[in-house]
């Protein structure tokens, strides 16, 4: 385990490390996950081992600091974990991120393009959402104010998100994970496509195939971005389907 400080009042992120060759990759979770929890049978598949690899838990979440001051904006998320990966001594690295963790690798590459060399998007999200009461996900989570959430709201999203999630839910901070959950579904300005689209390193997205087709394919296709559907799995398609993911991760950074 490691930790660097990424805030002013001393606030750390922590991440497990693999060692191995450069580029490095980094590995980021989705909202309410951590990523060695989600990724650590990625890492060490035989047809991706051998890289150094972090397993990053965003601030807020799993094994990081959860402090109650910081807003867990989509760009605060990407400068503390690019705060992160400068103390850790990585440049250019592949990232493989997932839902949220998409999101802010997104935001990541564009504020930080030194960091970055290639994405790997597993379902992320790219586009606002509404704030729909009672839904799973961002969207049920924003629907709440932040006060009702904290008060008691999080024990009606735990019985909704089920035995696996709530597992690594629970880690996170009510706070961290209401504002997470609410700067998610807001997006950002210009929107996370927007941004992909405008990213100049090689980027796949993977996506369950049974969600086909994949809403606005064919614009991300049409700038460049690799639009890959997996069988036979859900959301958390490296859980879900972990040999057909690996395979599918270990296309999109073939030399």
């Amino acid at each position: 385990m490691h930790s660097a400080a990424v805030t002013a009042e001393g606030d750390r992120i922590r991440w497990v490390e693999l060692p191995g060759r450069d580029p490095a990759r980094v590995y980021v979770h989705g909202l309410g996950a951590s990523s060695p929890a989600y990724f650590a049978a990625t890492a060490v598949h035989p047809l991706l081992a051998g890289h150094r690899s972090l397993l990053v838990d965003l601030l807020g979440h799993g094994h990081s600091d959860r402090p109650v001051t910081f807003a867990y904006t989509l760009e605060d998320h990407a400068d503390a974990l690019a705060a992160a990966l400068r103390a850790a001594g990585v440049t250019g690295a592949d990232f493989v991120a997932h839902s949220m963790g998409g999101s802010v690798a997104v935001v990541l590459a564009a504020r930080h393009p030194e960091l970055v060399s290639r994405l790997v998007l597993v379902d992320a999200n790219l586009d606002p959402l509404p704030r729909v009461p009672g839904a799973l996900g961002s969207s049920g989570i924003a629907a709440y104010t932040e006060e009702e959430f904290v008060a008691g709201g999080w024990r009606e999203v735990r019985d909704r998100a089920g035995a696996h999630w709530w597992s690594t839910m629970r880690l996170a901070g009510l706070e961290a994970l209401h504002r997470s959950a609410s700067h998610l579904v807001d997006g950002t300005d210009p929107t996370m496509r927007e941004l992909l689209l405008g990213l100049p390193v090689p980027r796949t997205f993977l996506f369950p195939e049974a969600d086909a087709p994949f809403p606005g394919a064919d614009g991300l296709t049409a700038g460049g971005v690799s639009v890959v559907p997996v069988p036979d799995c859900g959301h958390t398609i490296m859980l879900d389907n972990p040999e057909a993911f690996a395979r599918a991760v270990a296309e999109a950074l073939a030399p």
